[in-house]
């Protein structure tokens, strides 16, 4: 879902039972559009407010704020997503035989697309620093065991980037510290409430 399907590239592979499928079948089950809509692909959601981050992150703009804003609403997609079900990519039928397997986004995919290019775009950028760090600790907290390794992983490459752009002791202490306004909020402690719905307090 998502990808790009130019004129004549195969969209299905037979290995078996392939005579009881015609092609116009087959066909029939795919919706091909002129672009990727967020109600079919939920990774575009993703990488549109990527994409928000990222231009706020570009030297010819250089607002780091409207990057943080956009984290604000990454860290409520990536909440969804990691409380949810996903899609394990094969279908089965009722004697358990695999029927279909396709490509669709898995948890590694969101938090990749959702954490990799603000890190690297917003390496030099203290609140940028602070502000993944609260989200990625945030979800740590609160998401499900099987969803922890991913994000650790993520935690894991921030203060390496951080000493690549923090020569001052003092900046690479700040840009450790997770805060979920970047620059100015508190550091909430484990046992603080939790809102019911994200937005500002």
């Amino acid at each position: 879902m998502g990808d790009f399907i130019a004129y004549g590239d195969p969209l299905f592979r037979i290995f078996q039972g392939g005579e009881s499928l015609s092609a116009e079948t087959l066909c029939q089950s795919v919706a091909i559009g002129q672009e990727r809509t967020p109600q079919q692909d939920a990774a575009f959601a993703f990488r549109i407010i990527v994409d928000i981050a990222s231009k706020g992150l570009s030297p010819a703009i250089n607002d780091p704020t409207t990057a943080v804003l956009a984290i604000d609403q990454i860290h409520h997609l990536l909440r969804n997503v990691g409380c949810r079900r996903l899609d394990d990519e094969r279908v089965r039928d009722a004697a358990g035989r695999l029927r279909l397997a396709y490509r669709t986004p898995d948890w590694e995919d969101f938090v990749e697309l959702a954490v990799t290019e603000i890190r690297q775009f917003g390496g030099a950028s203290i609140q940028i620093a602070r502000r993944l760090r609260a989200m990625l600790e945030n979800l740590i907290q609160t998401l499900p065991e099987e969803r922890i390794a991913r994000l650790r992983l993520e935690l894991e490459k921030l203060p390496r980037s951080a000493k690549r752009f923090f020569p001052e002791p003092a900046d690479l202490a700040l840009a450790d510290i997770g805060d979920l306004q970047g620059v100015g909020g508190k550091r909430r402690g484990q046992n603080d409430s939790r809102p019911q719905k994200g937005g500002p307090a």
